[in-house]
């Protein structure tokens, strides 16, 4: 294991804290100011911004004043994919969650003007707690660990089970066949982005259509739900806000659910020997639970939902090796993502050939 918490604790390192804006994303902090104050219900200046390491899609700045803290999050500059980068549905759909209660950040303007810092942003809280960086839990006792998991298993289902159109979400994505389209959706950025030829991209583009499930449910989904995307509070092993929501849309939550299982078939978690004398559910329990809170008798189709969530990490990865290319990366470290992206592939088909997949 030594390896995976090597990778885990540079991987800390590279996302904690913040640093000086970066020049290329430096904004008129004056205009900024001036809109908050015409805008958010008890700004007041004088402003520092602070911009947030790590994170390679929509840059995060932190907001401080005298009196408190917010965050900002804004679109990129330069050249953009067409659907990426939708700043206003995570506006959307945070603010309407912070209405049932759901642990999100509380949100206070988006801006659609460009004239103002140059691209579309809104300003939500700065929430502060914990984010736990490494999956394996390592400074915590096992019945720590145990809480912080199932916390993080029952606030999934508790963002699953909420009534969308109720919240005035109906409008959010568009109904059924959303594995189909989410497969369309990698696809078409992965060949947008495309900087080699990957022979298990390829074979997964062919198969993954032609085998898609059943869509039995409709929820929203968060799209990204992992533990370092979320704030825990700072004592209790209880999540306090759900982060980083570009991904979302109303979708099928085992897409969601599913992605939150790979930690156990390709991730960190399943370096750990002794699970449960580590304090960690094993995959069956994680199953378990999960279909107990959300009314389900069982999941199947599992290695196909595993190649899947793995193909589409390979197509965001690979968006982000465009953008190195088209020099519009949010990190020195964007890269590196290159070669994940060929593993990534691999690790793909392997649970295709498992869910039966031929050569």
């Amino acid at each position: 294991m030594a390896a995976v918490d090597a990778a885990e604790q540079e991987r800390e390192q590279l996302n904690t804290g913040t640093k000086d804006v970066a020049v290329s994303h430096r904004f008129d902090e004056a205009a900024l100011a001036a809109w908050m104050s015409a805008n958010v219900e008890g700004y007041a200046g004088p402003l520092e911004v602070r911009q947030f390491k790590g994170g390679q899609s929509n840059p995060t700045y932190q907001l401080i004043t005298p009196g408190k803290k917010y965050v900002l999050r804004r679109k990129p500059p330069g050249k953009l994919l067409p659907s990426a980068h939708a700043v206003d549905r995570e506006y959307k759909v945070i603010t309407a969650l912070g209405t049932t209660g759901f642990p999100v950040a509380k949100t206070y303007g988006l801006c659609t003007d460009d004239g103002v810092i140059g691209t579309w942003f809104y300003i939500m809280d700065m929430v502060e707690g914990r984010i736990l960086w490494d999956q394996t839990l390592p400074q915590y006792e096992p019945a720590e660990r145990h809480a912080i998991f199932m916390h993080k298993i029952k606030t999934l289902a508790d963002l699953h089970n909420t009534d969308y159109a109720k919240i005035g979400l109906e409008d959010y994505g568009r109904p059924g066949n959303y594995m189909g389209r989410q497969v369309d959706r990698w696809t078409k950025q992965y060949k947008a982005s495309e900087t080699a030829h990957i022979p298990e991209m390829e074979r997964l583009i062919d198969w993954l259509p032609k085998t898609l499930p059943a869509q039995e449910r409709t929820a929203i989904v968060h799209g990204d739900y992992r533990l370092d995307n979320m704030i825990f509070h700072p004592t209790e092993p209880r999540v306090i806000a759900v982060l980083d929501w570009e991904l979302s849309t109303l979708g099928e939550p085992l897409a969601d659910f599913t992605y939150l299982l790979m930690n156990w078939v390709n991730g960190s978690i399943s370096t750990v020997p002794d699970l449960k004398a580590h304090g960690l559910p094993t995959l069956d329990e994680t199953v378990d639970y999960y279909c107990s809170l959300t009314g389900r008798t069982g999941l199947h189709d599992l290695n196909w939902f595993f190649s899947y969530n793995a193909f589409r990490l390979a197509g965001i990865l690979q968006g982000i090796v465009g953008r190195v290319r088209d020099g519009t990366a949010n990190s020195p470290h964007a890269a590196q993502q290159a070669d994940r992206v060929v593993s990534l592939a691999q690790a793909s088909w392997k649970f295709a050939e498992k869910a039966g997949a031929l050569a």
